[in-house]
């Protein structure tokens, strides 16, 4: 499996847009944004000199000061986001960097976000979105799934493929993003409040999630849980989704479905499951956007009777396909023909772990990795 991470699905993207921009690379904590920006500047580890991290208290004062090296036509600034005026540093250097020279900016947060309400940085970059390993990057096949599903899409526990090293992993890492991430980007004094609120969003996965419940489990104002959940979204813990509404059907209008960046996190097999679907089409749509600029969206289908269809892809707000999970080969549900009819969306996909493939009612019942190829996913 190690060699066939060798080459992440954004490498060439970025690569040709660094000789005209600068680029912006978000994604999770241990996601692999380093070990790309490595290799796009041609660097083999972090002592390259071309590799600038705002975490290491020695590098600080020179970037604040514009020490570069000389000669370098990429540079890479990791971390910089938790300098409260990094977007104003980071126009200078651009605005008087050598010629031929860019930059590859990374974090571990949503860098449009995190603006600290600096100059704006408007034609003078393109952004990407780096998601956890998918099937296709993983090599696809039956095994690559089942590892997936093990250990996640985050490189280090999915390679290494030992249950010990994902558990200690897995508790290491979002004792950073607590410890660290939300500490140095937001002001929360109940840190181990937001530990148990991530403790209790594995199980929730899946259905609308109700703050009100983890109000009330919290003991703490809905407010203060909302403004928790948009923090974790920004630091890339966990996403929702939002209802569609086509006008023939009583769809709800405020409920939101959440996922975990890290499914493995899941302990449920078949939310879990779901959960990989999601992250996958997630994937696919900030593809689209960061390299075709089309706008996209993910979307689950809910009416007021409680008939679901798990998730709708949208491009430029209009509806591309439709896609509900299940781990067995059943038949078409009937939430999926129920929408099939009153729904105007092209693609009907019922996906599972099996290995059935066929078209039933326009309905296409096909295994998970097919899909992918399907819909051409990343």
């Amino acid at each position: 499996m190690a060699g066939s991470l060798l080459r992440r699905y954004l490498q060439e993207p970025i690569t040709r847009d660094l000789a005209e921009k600068m680029v912006f690379l978000s994604g999770p904590r241990q996601v692999g944004k380093t070990t790309l920006a490595l290799r796009v500047v041609g660097a083999r580890d972090q002592r390259h000199p071309a590799y600038l991290s705002w975490d290491d208290v020695r590098t600080r004062p020179r970037i604040r000061n514009g020490e570069l090296p000389p000669g370098e036509p990429r540079i890479v600034l990791d971390e910089i986001h938790k300098y409260a005026r990094w977007r104003n540093l980071v126009k200078g250097l651009y605005d008087t960097r050598e010629p031929g020279q860019s930059f590859l900016i990374t974090g571990s947060a949503r860098l449009e976000i995190y603006r600290r309400g600096g100059d704006s940085l408007h034609g003078r970059y393109h952004s990407y979105h780096l998601h956890p390993v998918s099937l296709r990057e993983a090599g696809g096949g039956r095994e690559a799934l089942e590892g997936l599903l093990r250990f996640g899409g985050f490189p280090e526990p999915f390679c290494r493929g030992s249950e010990r090293h994902w558990r200690r992993w897995q508790r290491e890492r979002l004792d950073r993003v607590v410890r660290d991430d939300v500490r140095d980007l937001e002001r929360v004094r109940e840190i181990s409040l937001v530990e148990l609120l991530i403790d209790a969003l594995p199980a929730r996965v899946g259905s609308p999630l109700s703050v009100k419940s983890l109000r009330e489990d919290l003991e703490v104002a809905h407010d203060t849980v909302e403004r928790w959940l948009t923090i974790l979204e920004n630091l890339y813990v966990c996403f929702r989704i939002a209802p569609f509404g086509p006008p023939r059907i009583r769809a709800v209008k405020k409920e939101r479905k959440l996922y975990l960046w890290d499914w493995s996190m899941v302990h449920e097999s078949g939310p879990r499951f779901e959960n990989l679907v999601a992250s996958h089409l997630l994937k696919l749509c900030h593809f689209l956007e960061d390299t075709e600029g089309y706008r996209m969206e993910l979307r689950f289908l809910r009416d007021t009777d409680g008939r679901e269809v798990d998730f709708v892809v949208l491009r430029d707000r209009k509806p591309l396909f439709a896609v509900e999970v299940k781990t067995g080969e059943r038949d078409v549900s009937r939430a999926v023909r129920y929408f099939k009819e009153r729904a105007t969306v092209p693609k009907w996909y019922q996906v599972h772990l099996g290995t059935k493939d066929a078209v039933v009612d326009g309905v296409r019942l096909l295994p998970f990795a097919r899909l992918c190829d399907e819909i051409e996913a990343p």
